[in-house]
């Protein structure tokens, strides 16, 4: 019984023991990802939509691509990302936030900003908080 057991042993522990070189040479590089969530602010209950958005290759939300090359741009500095110069905003005051968090090069990045409305948030945000029908507008809408 032993002389089963002893060669069944060395082969687990060697399969143990080359699995982690082999795993850690197939680990991608620091990937950029961010996790998003837009929030309406409307009483009696705040109403909460979020994504894993993930830039490699880009996949998480409906306009994944189109926020990937957006972040790109900016180093995935949020506040950096330009205003639509072509969309118009009602005035009308329905309190939006946008919240993100995640790695972009390496870097930690946290984001929350409160917006007077979806259509305003989404002239300042372009793509990367345009989650499922969360009201981001459109750049034109």
């Amino acid at each position: 019984m032993r002389r089963v057991l002893l060669p069944a042993t060395a082969a687990l522990l060697l399969a143990a023991g080359a699995a982690p070189v082999r795993a850690a040479s197939q680990d991608p590089q620091p990937g950029n990802w961010l996790q998003l969530s837009v929030t309406r602010d409307t009483a009696p209950s705040d109403d909460t939509r979020g994504t894993l958005l993930l830039c490699g290759p880009p996949q998480g939300h409906r306009r994944a691509a189109e926020a990937c090359d957006q972040l790109t741009a900016v180093n995935g500095d949020l506040h950096a990302l330009p205003a639509a110069q072509d969309t118009v905003c009602t005035l009308v005051y329905a309190p939006v936030t946008a919240h993100a968090s995640g790695q972009w090069n390496g870097r930690a990045v946290a984001y929350t900003e409160t917006f007077a409305n979806a259509c305003e948030m989404g002239a300042r945000t372009g793509a990367v908080f345009a989650l499922d029908d969360a009201g981001a507008a459109a750049p034109g809408a």
